[in-house]
């Protein structure tokens, strides 16, 4: 006999806090699916069972719908295999906003069964970093709902595990991340999820030869604290800055030196935690300098603590670049049979050539190879991903998803699925096309294949230049070595404009397709597109000729032509602008505010800096009296050589002045 589902069916059989959670959200997408009926539902009934760690079957008996498993995570993800098999709720429908086809029922066969399959990683999570955007965004006027759909997504992804943010927000989320049944793990530059020392005592130095037993208090009370919560404790000691610790203690002048303290105080650590819990998980980070002490062997480990290893935030797994210095050390597991595991980036933030607020521009095909070299040699047990502010990210996050659970995607289904599930029959095909070009329209800045330009490298690399020229243009940006190692300014400013050209030759191509394709979507498919690949397109666009436009401004101030060196750096303000607006026009309905806090690439910036650049170019063009240029497009040819009196209006402003000058120039072109 058939049975059927519909806002009349209950969920029964529920036994934990985040079993509870997620059967709220099974009850949420019922009620969002099916319209109002007087006909009875058949229960769904959670029901103990023989099933391996994580799994479930879901099947018919005795007139309802049975959800077995044998512990809590399975529970949770066979409520969520309801909503989104037979439902039809997506793992991302909050994020890509999915619309919903309302219906009356859903009727399943007597013989329907769905059974889970193990997943390929062990331990699968996020990585909620740098989080900017979903720190001040509000939903439904609620501070705290936006990290809760992100932890939903996680779960509805297959994930297991979360980093709840960075610094006070994965202390504070870390409560609800646990009540929805996740895994807590840490930040590397928080072991133990400890408080910082420099927090805590910011008065002393944060040495620990100096005090030694402060450092411990704080290990044992992060211990205490987490006691009653599933942890993956995270070992390990950098600086208090995410940096070496011997940027701030100077006693530690080897790598022998260096590697000995590091190994003790991850086997005290150790020794701590097992004390409080011999069944405990231990991880630790090989994460810039520590990896290299371990490939250096100056770093000895406990043999069960799970090794991560990091990619560079390119998605190669080799050593992360710091600063200038890019050694590139090979960062894949050496011995598959210890516990092994990544750190990845889909979102990176460097302050150079990061993606933060865009899509990762390395292609998925490179991706899955360094993915697959990392299983090939026994990294299965740990992924944790930067997932950031999730949104800008939901296409290589579902990728991530698909590696989670079978250890491999085909890509051109990959595309196809995604694409399907969120937009219409009509538009997917058009929109999985625009996907598939993405990666193929960045910018290459360098050799190696992982060096392509995310829209960092259009606002802080075009800030370090405008920062040097105006403190000494007579030396080289020193900031700009890891991109531009020439021995002046402008000969790193000319390197820069090149690639910034061909960026802006690149994207606009791009943009007139994904414009095109725009216009022919449906209004549902266009909102979506027009949030996602679009606005990424036009991020990049704008970035790239306001950075070719401030190039060519600095070119002229290197003439002593200033007049055109102010003008053309107007004209680079107001593409960032544009960039800017393009970002906060997509903030309709729950979006509200989402991009008001972009402060770490901070387009909006990069327009400002610009703004000091026009006043420092126009002091020494139009100073010390700021009356020339403003007669010169004020005035007429005959009034501008009477000289009886200099000006007769008020000094124009920067923007005024710019304002003025490109109407001019423009009727003139």
């Amino acid at each position: 006999m058939n049975i059927k589902i519909n806002r009349n069916t209950e969920i029964v059989g529920v036994q934990t806090e985040a079993v509870r959670h997620a059967a709220a959200h099974l009850r949420r997408d019922m009620d969002k699916i099916f319209i109002k009926t007087s006909k009875p539902g058949c229960p769904i009934v959670l029901v103990e069972g023989r099933m391996p760690k994580e799994g479930f079957r879901i099947s018919i008996s005795e007139g309802s719908m049975q959800i077995e498993a044998s512990d809590e995570l399975g529970f949770i993800y066979g409520l969520y295999a309801v909503s989104e098999n037979l439902l039809g709720i997506r793992a991302f429908w909050f994020w890509n906003d999915q619309i919903f086809e309302k219906r009356e029922e859903i009727c399943l066969a007597a013989d329907y069964q769905f059974v889970s399959k193990p997943f390929r990683v062990r331990y699968r999570g996020w990585f909620v970093n740098d989080e900017v955007l979903i720190h001040t965004w509000h939903v439904d006027r609620e501070k705290d709902k936006p990290w809760e759909r992100v932890f939903e997504t996680l779960l509805r992804c297959g994930g297991n595990m979360v980093i709840p943010g960075t610094d006070k927000n994965s202390k504070k989320y870390a409560k609800l991340a646990d009540s929805m049944g996740l895994w807590i793990t840490h930040h590397h530059a928080e072991p133990l999820g400890a408080e910082m020392f420099a927090r805590a005592y910011p008065e002393l130095e944060a040495s620990y030869d100096l005090y030694p037993e402060k450092f411990h208090s704080l290990w044992q009370d992060a211990i205490e604290a987490q006691r009653d919560r599933k942890i993956i404790w995270n070992l390990g000691f950098r600086g208090q800055g995410d940096r070496p610790f011997w940027d701030e203690d100077d006693r530690y002048q080897t790598d022998a030196a260096r590697g000995k303290l590091m190994g003790d105080l991850i086997r005290k650590q150790y020794d701590m935690v097992k004390a409080a819990d011999p069944n405990a998980v231990c991880s630790t980070n090989l994460y810039g300098e520590t990896m290299e002490l371990y490939q250096k062997r100056c770093l000895s480990l406990p043999e069960d603590v799970i090794k991560i290893w990091a990619d560079n935030g390119y998605g190669k797994m080799v050593s992360r670049r710091q600063g200038n210095d890019n050694p590139r050390v090979c960062s894949l597991p050496d011995k598959k049979e210890e516990a092994n595991g990544i750190y990845y980036h889909v979102s990176f933030y460097d302050l150079q050539a990061a993606n933060h607020i865009t899509m990762l521009p390395n292609s998925p095909e490179f991706v899955r190879a360094e993915l697959m070299a990392v299983l090939e040699r026994g990294g299965d047990d740990f992924w944790i991903v930067n997932c950031s502010n999730v949104k800008p990210h939901v296409y290589y996050l579902d990728f991530f998803a698909q590696m989670w659970k079978d250890g491999k995607v085909n890509i051109a289904r990959h595309r196809k699925e995604y694409t399907e599930k969120y937009f219409s029959v009509e538009g997917s095909l058009a929109v999985a096309e625009r996907l598939e070009e993405y990666p193929h329209y960045a910018v290459s800045y360098g050799t190696r294949e992982d060096e392509h330009a995310g829209e960092q490298f259009t606002n802080h690399g075009i800030r370090m230049l405008l920062h040097q020229f105006m403190k000494d243009r007579e030396s080289r940006s020193e900031d700009m070595l890891w991109a531009a190692p020439h021995d002046t300014l402008k000969e790193q400013t000319d390197w820069y404009r090149d690639v910034c050209e061909a960026g802006s030759v690149s994207y606009q191509e791009y943009l007139g397709k994904c414009e095109s394709t725009e216009v022919q979507l449906s209004n549902q498919d266009r909102e979506l597109f027009a949030d996602s690949v679009l606005l990424q397109v036009k991020i990049h666009y704008h970035c790239f000729r306001g950075a070719l436009a401030a190039c060519d401004g600095m070119r002229s101030a290197f003439a002593k032509d200033y007049r055109m060196a102010f003008y053309l750096a107007g004209k680079a303000r107001k593409e960032y602008l544009k960039a800017d607006h393009a970002m906060r026009s997509r903030e309709h309905g729950k979006w509200h505010g989402f991009y008001e806090n972009e402060c770490l690439t901070d387009i909006k910036q990069t327009a400002w800096v610009l703004e000091g650049f026009m006043s420092y170019v126009r002091a020494l063009g139009d100073g010390p009296h700021y009356y020339e240029w403003q007669r010169d497009y004020l005035y007429s040819e005959k009034d501008r050589r009477v000289m009886l009196i200099m000006n007769m209006e008020n000094h124009l402003r920067d923007k005024e002045l710019f304002t003025l000058m490109e109407t001019v120039m423009d009727e003139a072109d």
